[in-house]
């Protein structure tokens, strides 16, 4: 009833304890649960139950090194959110942390639904990073990295793994991980006696880092793309949500449901493609 427009939360909590308001032209009581097709009556006029698509909006976040991916900082160190667009009546949720030394990919959304979805392991959503390594890689220490080793916090492997060129002390790789431990892909490094001198995210599920998104700098994805990565996770390509509708026998004093956002897009490439047919980004250079 608050976000059809029809009084403040508090107030109309009040006048439902107050038996001024009807459900099915039954009383209603604080805390009733309805459902879509249900009927309102409220000052004489009568609403039906409906839902309606919300229009989140998603971006994607090309991170520098020396952000952190929280809100505020007890250090007063920049975050990853500072630079982010204003969004009315939501916030922006962080797809997955990435450490303060590392850089690259991070989607950022309204949609909680979608960033609790795409965080859950059982969800299977991969994760590809460009990694520095200094010093010589062998064959074997490949081999560890793809079959698993134990780490502090249980066993960790890479599900793939891809040269991707280097010269001298210095050689480039493409990892995959299915989950997001805390400097998982540092650690498994590591493991093997090796250092990662620098460390990009790239991929994350379905969802690409622009090559010409500078950082510091987003970019948003559009509806479709949005719909795409609710699909992959096996969400309905809409969430809805739950507003009143004024029954046309009824004059209407114009408190019916608000319009929806209008959309914003400032995406002219695609920057999201379904999980069956992306690749690794080694493969592609």
């Amino acid at each position: 009833m608050a976000s059809a427009g029809l009084g403040s939360r508090r107030a109309l909590e009040k006048r439902i304890g107050n038996g001024e308001v009807l459900l099915n032209d039954v009383k209603a009581g604080q805390g009733q649960t309805v459902s879509e097709g249900d009927t309102l009556t409220f000052e004489g006029l009568r609403w039906r139950v409906v839902s309606k698509p919300i229009q989140h909006r998603s971006l994607i976040y090309n991170k520098p090194e020396g952000e952190v991916t929280s809100r505020s900082d007890p250090n007063d160190r920049p975050t990853v959110f500072d630079r982010l667009p204003f969004i009315k009546n939501a916030r922006w949720v962080a797809v997955g942390r990435l450490d303060i030394n590392t850089t690259g990919l991070l989607l950022m959304t309204s949609d909680g639904e979608l960033a609790h979805a795409m965080m859950h392991p059982s969800s299977n959503v991969d994760r590809e990073y460009a990694c520095r390594i200094r010093g010589e890689v062998t064959a074997e220490q490949l081999s560890n990295l793809r079959q698993g080793v134990e780490l502090d916090d249980g066993p960790a492997s890479f599900s793939d793994i891809k040269e991707a060129g280097g010269s001298g002390e210095n050689h480039w790789f493409h990892v995959t991980i299915m989950e997001g431990r805390n400097r998982e892909v540092r650690r498994l490094w590591k493991s093997q006696g090796l250092m990662v001198s620098r460390l990009k995210r790239v991929r994350y599920g379905a969802v690409f880092l622009p090559k010409r998104l500078r950082v510091g700098h987003w970019s948003e994805i559009d509806a479709r793309e949005h719909e795409i990565l609710r699909e992959d996770v096996g969400l309905p390509s809409a969430s809805v949500s739950l507003s009143l509708q004024s029954l046309k026998d009824h004059k209407s004093r114009g408190a019916g449901p608000k319009r929806g956002q209008k959309k914003h897009s400032q995406t002219k490439h695609s920057q999201v493609k379904r999980k069956r047919t992306s690749k690794p980004r080694g493969k592609r250079r």
